[in-house]
């Protein structure tokens, strides 16, 4: 591989022009902004298709530049072609769990009669499409396992299909549940049904092609369906015409007396909690069929001033895991009876965060702490709260536990950034906790003692101090001369705790790059406290304390500007954006997956109103103020025009989005991949910007949830050899 360009031979791109409607310009509380690049919010469009075509020639032509990225591809393969399994789960006398032998493009559910037992395969996704794209994104299994739910996407879109099987024959039933997303599935004890939630179905003579349109989900309502009928015949159990953009989910407590309902409004950890107690009903929910009114929900909590998730129940007696008036969390108890009467059962930790909770052989808890952005897992009384029993974890983050209040032993799925996968067995059943491995995934090759992990708390611009984790290979110099990846987020109340990643260490093992994960405020690793200090009329914190997570990398030798690569997703693609506005010249590369670009109107499409819990939304005008000043496609400019070096340009830039995606849809990367363009490129005669901006579009693809291996490895080849060649990073054997 060359060294970077010289500037007086910089690398020409043919950026294809794209046109611009100057007469498109919106009034926002008497400030007039123009969006020239409006046409390209219908997806639907022959210009917006011409527009995708050129995007996509001109980025497989600088791909086929960067050496490093066959290489890549190579190397990646091997590293995924290893086996996968997910944490078990037992129903009746089954357990359930998903494996992947390696490179198969989604992972199989599997039932063994005992965990000795021999497994059988129950449904594998990737019999259902040529290409890998339809996945499985949710399943319930009924208390007695002769029946489990599962929804089904195409093409990554979160609009999923619901389909019923019966597991002793693997027979699928006739009827389909169309139209659902957002939603849980949970069967009622009986198992002749279950509930879920639901959108309208299109009025007649609208077309809709579900994952590429942009309408603006509107009017959830829960259903409850019964096996073996069509969808037009089940029941509404909920809806609020009042309020359009409530979300509802519905899940059935574990002794199956009640129903509770969850009402969310938009993104922050709030909710509203209703209950039904479906003893109630003498003939049971099929009585209730003809009625004309909804299931009669008890409101227990009707405001949104907190989170509320249930954790378990002793009938009317409900322990709730809540951050009120509690930012780190706290377990509470209430007796349905007495609704106002509210007690502790743990209280909130001073310096730690009480993630989760769940109740397990009878009258224990697993609580699991995050404690300095790592994982500390306790076994606690139900009843008192009482600490009984430390788990013996290693630095790192439980992905999941997997138990119900009637079992005995619980499966514990633990990773770190050096730790592909561990699935412990824990019997509470003995005096003290039997911790065993019940399964490692152990990937050929790889040597774990090759690298070292560092904590470090950098301050930010305010003197917060931001924890960041830095992964590398041992004994790097920092004399500055390493190629850096840095990785945020920083929004909706998530925490970025250590996991594995084998693109990543391909990175640091044959690239000697770093690996950098900056736990900026906006997440929620030290509470809700955490996360507000990065939202709505905060949000500037995040970008702050990304950037000076990057100094701080530059300062302390371990790289330098033209050596460092951003890198986030959607919120986190948002992060990217605002970052290289508000400081190019800190960084060599960016790449921003499926980002939040166009501030002011990302809530006009699907499920955008749901983030302005975190944003704000430009019809306020105070919040208008907010967003316009950050807004990654309304604050594009030529560094070089305000920089006393005038040879600062943006660093190179990726830009990737999926047609599929129907969460953060396709037209904010469009947009701000063609103003990009046009204001450092194709306006100008003779333009600094020699770093190339560009676009990575994929195909029956979505938000990143269902993608099938083999697009795994594509994309992080391409990213990767964009980003090593941009940063003149050479290839290690």
């Amino acid at each position: 591989m060359g060294s970077l360009p010289a500037l007086d031979q910089p690398l020409q791109y043919e950026y294809p022009t794209a046109c611009r409607d100057d007469s498109v310009v919106d009034d926002f509380h008497g400030v007039q902004i123009s969006d020239p690049y409006r046409w390209l919010e219908n997806p639907d469009g022959e210009e917006v298709r011409e527009f995708v075509q050129k995007q996509v020639q001109l980025t497989d032509s600088v791909l086929q530049t960067c050496e490093c990225r066959p290489k890549l591809g190579q190397k990646l393969t091997s590293l995924f072609d290893h086996p996968r399994y997910s944490t078990p789960f037992r129903r009746a006398n089954y357990y359930f769990y998903f494996h992947n032998t390696g490179l198969q493009p989604q992972s199989v559910l599997y039932l063994q009669d005992s965990l000795e037992g021999e497994a059988e395969v129950l449904l594998d996704p990737n019999a259902l499409s040529e290409d890998g794209s339809v996945s499985l994104r949710t399943l319930c299994v009924s208390k007695d396992a002769k029946f489990m739910a599962y929804g089904l996407s195409s093409s990554g879109s979160d609009w999923v299909t619901i389909n019923v099987m019966h597991v002793q024959n693997k027979n699928v039933e006739p009827h389909t549940l169309s139209w659902v997303k957002f939603s849980s599935i949970s069967w009622t004890h009986d198992s002749k049904g279950f509930f879920y939630s639901r959108f309208p179905a299109p009025k007649d003579g609208e077309s809709v092609d579900a994952g590429t349109e942009t309408n603006v989900n509107l009017h959830h309502e829960l259903y409850y369906h019964f096996l073996g009928t069509d969808q037009s015949h089940d029941i509404l159990c909920w809806r609020d015409p009042d309020h359009p953009k409530y979300l509802f989910e519905a899940r059935v407590t574990d002794d199956g007396k009640y129903v509770y309902l969850n009402i969310e409004e938009g993104c922050s950890p709030v909710n509203k909690l209703y209950y039904f107690d479906l003893s109630k009903l003498p003939s049971g929910l099929e009585g209730f069929r003809n009625e004309s009114s909804l299931l009669p929900f008890v409101k227990l909590i009707d405001t949104f001033e907190a989170r509320y998730q249930p954790i378990a129940n002793d009938d009317t007696v409900f322990t709730f895991l809540t951050n009120k008036d509690a930012p780190k969390y706290k377990l509470v108890r209430v007796d349905l009876k007495e609704p106002n009467a509210w007690t502790d059962v743990i209280s909130e930790s001073e310096k730690d965060v009480l993630k989760s909770a769940c109740a397990v052989n009878g009258n224990q808890l697993i609580v699991c702490y995050l404690s300095d952005v790592k994982c500390v897992l306790q076994v606690r009384d139900l009843e008192t709260g009482s600490l009984q029993h430390q788990l013996p974890i290693d630095i790192g983050t439980v992905n999941d536990i997997s138990a119900r209040r009637e079992d005995t032993v619980v499966f514990i799925g633990f990773t770190s950034f050096l730790t592909p996968g561990i699935i412990y067995q824990c019997d509470l059943g003995a005096q003290i906790p039997d911790m065993k491995v019940f399964r490692e995934i152990v990937i050929p090759g790889f040597d774990r003692s090759e690298f070292h992990v560092n904590q470090v708390f950098v301050p930010s611009k305010d003197g917060t101090k931001i924890p960041m984790f830095i992964v590398a290979r041992r004994g790097i110099t920092l004399d500055g001369s390493h190629p850096c990846l840095l990785f945020g987020y920083g929004g909706f109340d998530v925490s970025l705790t250590p996991y594995f990643s084998a693109s990543r260490i391909v990175l640091a093992r044959h690239l000697g790059a770093l690996f950098c994960i900056a736990n900026i405020r906006g997440g929620g690793e030290y509470g809700e406290e955490w996360h507000k200090a990065g939202s709505l009329a905060k949000k500037q914190n995040c970008f702050d304390d990304f950037i000076s997570a990057a100094e701080y990398l530059v300062t302390a030798g371990y790289t330098q500007p033209r050596k460092l690569c951003i890198e986030g997703g959607s919120n986190g693609g948002l992060l990217v954006g605002a970052c290289i506005n508000q400081r190019p010249d800190l960084f060599g590369c960016a790449l921003a997956h499926v980002g939040v670009m166009d501030m002011l109107r990302f809530h006009k499409f699907t499920i955008g109103h749901a983030w302005t819990s975190d944003f704000g939304c430009s019809d306020n005008e105070e919040e208008f103020q907010w967003l316009i000043k950050y807004s990654p496609l309304h604050n594009v400019h030529r560094p070089w025009e305000q920089h006393p070096d005038k040879s600062i340009q943006y660093p190179a830039t990726m830009l990737l989005t999926a047609d599929h995606d129907d969460r953060v849809v396709p037209l904010h990367s469009l947009k701000h991949l063609a103003t990009m363009q046009y204001v450092l490129v194709t306006s100008l005669d003779k333009s600094p910007q020699t770093n190339p901006i560009i676009g990575r579009i994929e195909c029956k693809a979505g938000h990143g949830a269902g993608l099938p291996t083999q697009k795994m490895i594509d994309e992080a080849a391409d990213r990767y050899g964009f980003m090593a060649e941009m940063l003149d990073a050479h290839w290690i054997d």
